[in-house]
């Protein structure tokens, strides 16, 4: 899976599953863009990254995926940087609880305005530079995507949505040889649960509950998706496209019983 001399650009970098595919890619020799909302700790990120005479140190971009004109500024840095882009990864997202009860429009909108226009837009603007390189695009979804779960109906919609963005776009470009993937994690010991509204106490015992939930009993960890993630982004990967792989130690198979 080498990727020396090719650019690779990552959502949401600063921390969880973008930052270990981040450090996972530079090990493989990839050119790194970075973009995230915290300039400190995507400087942390980059700094644990391996470079070397022949790789550049990662290129950070600090971006709001909410606005439309960030997302432009992110593939126009990063061609202007690199002069080229072989690799795309729609990480960045976020997570709230809410019912078809309690959910309100404003945080419907949230979601999705975080989750999948960013997805469609930096894909619609990547097209064309993917297309000299003949390069391709990893979605990060989720098991949410997948199965069905209780509570958290607009991020378990979101996800569904990457996913069938992820299998259409495939469609349409597979004439252009770009191939559209996405991974879909279980529980990943990340702060995305802790940032959706979980507190301390209700943390841990989830993390207790994803050993029962999880088929392999246990929670997974962000450099174990990063594995998947550039697997899919390599040559090793020349015939998968609109591919949702799940990477959920087994929970997308599991059933009540």
């Amino acid at each position: 899976m080498a990727f020396r001399g090719k650019v690779v650009l990552i959502t949401g970098a600063s921390s969880g599953i973008g930052a270990a595919t981040a450090v996972y890619f530079s090990k493989l020799g990839a050119s790194l863009s970075l973009t995230g909302r915290n300039l400190e700790n995507l400087k942390k990120v980059a700094d644990e990254c391996e470079t070397s005479k022949d790789v550049p140190k990662p290129y950070l971009q600090i971006a709001d995926l909410y606005s439309e004109t960030d997302t432009k500024n992110i593939i126009e840095g990063t061609i202007e940087h690199f002069g080229r882009l072989d690799v795309l990864v729609n990480n960045a997202g976020i997570l709230e609880t809410g019912s078809i009860e309690n959910t309100s429009l404003e945080q419907y909108d949230r979601i999705f305005n975080c989750n999948v226009r960013p997805v469609f837009h930096l894909t619609m603007l990547a097209i064309p530079h993917l297309t000299k390189t003949k390069g391709n695009i990893v979605n990060v979804s989720s098991v949410n995507g997948l199965r069905a779960f209780a509570g958290v109906l607009p991020y378990n919609m979101s996800k569904a949505a990457v996913d069938h963005l992820t299998r259409c776009v495939a469609l349409e470009v597979a004439s252009k040889q770009i191939r559209v993937n996405s991974v879909n994690p279980g529980v990943i010991l990340t702060e995305l649960q802790k940032r959706g509204g979980l507190d301390q106490e209700a943390y841990a015992k989830f993390l207790e509950r994803s050993k029962e939930t999880h088929a392999l009993g246990r929670p997974g960890n962000p450099e174990e998706v990063a594995r998947a993630i550039a697997f899919l982004a390599s040559d090793d990967a020349s015939f998968i496209t609109g591919a949702n792989l799940p990477v959920d130690g087994g929970r997308h198979a599991m059933c009540p019983r």
